[in-house]
Formats: C-alpha cells, sequence, structure tokens
C-alpha cells in the first residue's frame, strides 16, 4: 500500500458549461467522500499514460528526486499518490529526409538515456522501469514509484523498421506513427485543418512498422493520427490499440478528441481511451475565454520583465536549445499570471476536474467502464484546475467517488483496464513470435 502524502480539507466542484455534465455548482465535497476516496486512491494503483520530459531534469544536479518548477517529478508523484509515470520519448515533427530522421532518432535517445539514468542512476532506491504489468505491479507492491515508456511520434523511426525492435528493447511499450503533420508512417489529424494529406491514412512503411509493433508487443497509439490513419491501424493490427491521452469529440469538438464512431473501434478492438486533462481538449470554449483573460496578466508581466511572448508556430522553429529556455520562461511567466486570476475574483472559470471527469462519464456510457482510462499530458501541456500537476491526482479519485463510482471501477479507469490492453498486446506478440520461429 503506498504512503499518500497529502492534507485534503475539502474541494470545490466548479460549474460546468458543456453537454452531458454534471451539475455541481460550487458545491463542497463532503469529509465522508473526501476520507472514501483517500482510502481508495491508497489502495488503487494509479497510472498516468503520457508525462513529457526534458532532459535537462535527468542530470546529476537537477533531477526528479527534487521538487522542480515541473508538473511531474518524484516528490509531487508521492505527495499526489500518483503510481506509474509513463514518460514520453516526444520528438516534435520535421521533415521527411535523411537528415531530419538521424536528428529526430538523436533526440529520442537522448530521453530513452534520461529515463534510464533516472531509474538505474539517480533514483533507483525510489523508481524502476517497468516494460510489463507484471513488473509494474511488483514495484508497486514493493512501495516505489514505477516508471514506462511511450513514444509520442513515430518520427525517430526513419525508414529503418528495425529501429522498433531497437525501441523496445531500450524499453518502449506504445508508440503513436504520428504528432503534428504528417510523418512518414501516417497522416496525422492536423490535415483536418486544411484537409492536405500525405498518405490517405497509413503508409506502406507505416504498415510495415505496425507488423513490427504487434510482433514485437509495443501498443500501437493513435490519439494524434488521423481518423483515417486509425481506421487503418485497427484495420492492420492483430493486437487491441490505445489512444493515450484524447477525450470525447461529441463533448469538445477538437481533432484532437474520438468521435462516437471512434469510440466504438475503440470498444470492438478491446482496446482503451485514455482521458487527458488537456484544457482545450476538454472544454474550448472555457479554455478559450480563461486564456483571454489570463493572457492580459501574462502580456504585463512579460513586459515588466522583458519577455516576448511568440506563438506555438514560432516557438516551433527555434532550435531544441532555445526552445527550451523559451518554455521555461513561458511557463514562469503564466504560473504568475495563473496567481494573479486565482486573486482576481471577477476572473473566468478555468477548465477543471469537472470537466475532466464529465469526458470520463460520457465515455463509459458509450462504450464501457472496460475501455476508459486517465492521462494527464503533463509537462506537455495539459494540466487543469484541481488536477495541475502529480501533487494533485487525489483529486481526480474524490471526484469519480462524488459521480459513484465503485472502488473496482475507479482500479479500472487509474490502471487496470490500460494494463489488460498491455497484457494482450504482448501475449499476442509472443504468439507472433513463436509462429515465426516454426
Amino acid at each position: 500500500m503506498k504512503t499518500l502524502k497529502i492534507l485534503v480539507a475539502s474541494i470545490v466542484l466548479l460549474t460546468v458549461s458543456c453537454k452531458n455534465e454534471t451539475n455541481s455548482k460550487s458545491n463542497t465535497v463532503s469529509p465522508e467522500i473526501i476520507a472514501k476516496a483517500t482510502d481508495i486512491h491508497k489502495r488503487v494503483m494509479t497510472l498516468d499514460t503520457h508525462n513529457d520530459i526534458n532532459v535537462k531534469n535527468f542530470t546529476d544536479s537537477v533531477n526528479y528526486t527534487k521538487d522542480l518548477d515541473n508538473q511531474v517529478n518524484l516528490p509531487k508523484m508521492k505527495k499526489g499518490g500518483l503510481d506509474v509515470s509513463w514518460f514520453i520519448v516526444y520528438t516534435g515533427q520535421g521533415a521527411l529526409t535523411k537528415e531530419g530522421f538521424d536528428k529526430a532518432y538523436k533526440n529520442a535517445i537522448s530521453k530513452f538515456n534520461a529515463i534510464h539514468k533516472l531509474t538505474k542512476e539517480i533514483a533507483p532506491n525510489e523508481i524502476e522501469l517497468a516494460v510489463t504489468s507484471a513488473e509494474a505491479k511488483r514495484i508497486y507492491a514493493a512501495g516505489k514509484k514505477v516508471a514506462m515508456i511511450g513514444i509520442e511520434n513515430g518520427y525517430p523511426v526513419g525508414t529503418d523498421i528495425k529501429r522498433v525492435k531497437e525501441f523496445y528493447d531500450l524499453g518502449a511499450r506504445y508508440m503513436s506513427l504520428s504528432h503534428n503533420g504528417h510523418s512518414q508512417l501516417c497522416d496525422s489529424n492536423t490535415g483536418e485543418k486544411d484537409s492536405i494529406w500525405l498518405h490517405n491514412g497509413v503508409s506502406d512503411l507505416g504498415k510495415e512498422v505496425i507488423k513490427e509493433m504487434n510482433k514485437w508487443g509495443i501498443m500501437i497509439d493513435v490519439s494524434h493520427p488521423s481518423k483515417l490513419s486509425m481506421k487503418d491501424m485497427i484495420k492492420l493490427s492483430k493486437a487491441p490499440i490505445i489512444a493515450s491521452h484524447s477525450s470525447a469529440r461529441a463533448l469538445c469538438n477538437h481533432s484532437r478528441n474520438l468521435d462516437d464512431e471512434q469510440l466504438e473501434w475503440i470498444k470492438e478492438n478491446g482496446g482503451v481511451v485514455q482521458t487527458v486533462a488537456f484544457s482545450s481538449y476538454l472544454n474550448t470554449e472555457k479554455h478559450t475565454a480563461y486564456n483571454k483573460a489570463r493572457t492580459v496578466f501574462m502580456e504585463a508581466i512579460a513586459k515588466e520583465q522583458q519577455f516576448e511572448i511568440i506563438s506555438r508556430k514560432e516557438a516551433r522553429k527555434m532550435d531544441p536549445e532555445a526552445q527550451d529556455a523559451y518554455y521555461t520562461k513561458y511557463m514562469a511567466v503564466r504560473k504568475l499570471a495563473n496567481a494573479k486570476m486565482k486573486s482576481n475574483t471577477t476572473a473566468t472559470e478555468p477548465v477543471s476536474v469537472v470537466d475532466f471527469v464529465n469526458h470520463i462519464d460520457y465515455m463509459v456510457q458509450k462504450i464501457g467502464i472496460d475501455h476508459v482510462g486517465i492521462s494527464s499530458d503533463f509537462d506537455g501541456g495539459g494540466g487543469i484546475e484541481g488536477w495541475n500537476d502529480a501533487s494533485e491526482t487525489l483529486n481526480v479519485t474524490i471526484e469519480l467517488v462524488q459521480r459513484g463510482y465503485s472502488e473496482k471501477e475507479i482500479e479500472k479507469l487509474w490502471s487496470g483496464n490500460l494494463l489488460r490492453v498491455l497484457d494482450a498486446v504482448q501475449e499476442i506478440a509472443q504468439k507472433i513470435q513463436n509462429e515465426t520461429t516454426i
């Protein structure tokens, strides 16, 4: 059983303004609900499938043993009772050239190395790397935190499908075939903006990569690929798939979310959708209004600090070092602006845990409790009022208990469903390997 280092007096549930909402206008959760949720939270293994990393936070002097100014690190995981963090080997989409592939590969390897350094050198007594559900459960039972690895964007594979096995050997257990922009493997959801597609789904190379992922036991992640790419992946894959960080499009019409047809595909496939705590994917209207109000504070703070705020498109053009420096400063400015928003009684309401669980509710009702999970996209843009970093993880369980979910259902949402899919994918991989050697 984990130790939960968090003191909770009460949690305020904010007003919701989206479809299929649970109305809870300024209701304070009862001490009984909080106590029940806290007990459940201690007993279930909580797992977040999407936490981005910055290799600068994996050095001998600056690392996850310290309460860094990021959303996920060991002190925050311990405080909030977050047991399993899927650290993400993310590479932004670049040119489909040998030079681009080589640069992406080096970036990916640097992130694999950072995760291994954390678990083998920096804090082996506090966190271990797991590559199976059995390992995750063993590490959890021993009282340690669990690290798992996902790849966001198959771009670093380049044109060498042998890299799939290499990434598997380094610990990767899921991979998306694209991110923001079409990769050499498949089209991205971003094609919806201009209706310009590169492959009209999965490319021939992507089909070979899917075979390799099935063979070695890497879950196929459909959170960023286009709808047609997702359809192809389900048709091509011999194993269940996941959406590592997506929500319901019926509640929030964003191309990163899954529509009802896609949700049904996930159910029929036996996969799981990891609902994501990303503000603009949960309630775009509230997100936009809140950001508009916060921008006023951010611009004033940035002016005082002689810092120029630029668009994400412009930031993506920077070299990696300059981009890291920019976003470090940007997040510091945003943190100050958030504090001013909280002290401003007339400020617009932020997207909250209530909005997040509305999406869980919707998808549970639509495709069943066995096909829904939880993710944050922390340190990659995620975070909402009430679950803005790993230290606030208990608040999600409190809201689930408030909605009437049982401990068994909460365990499925937090980790059971995702690990079930991982088990199925690895079992199928073993069968494929056995057939190959016959």
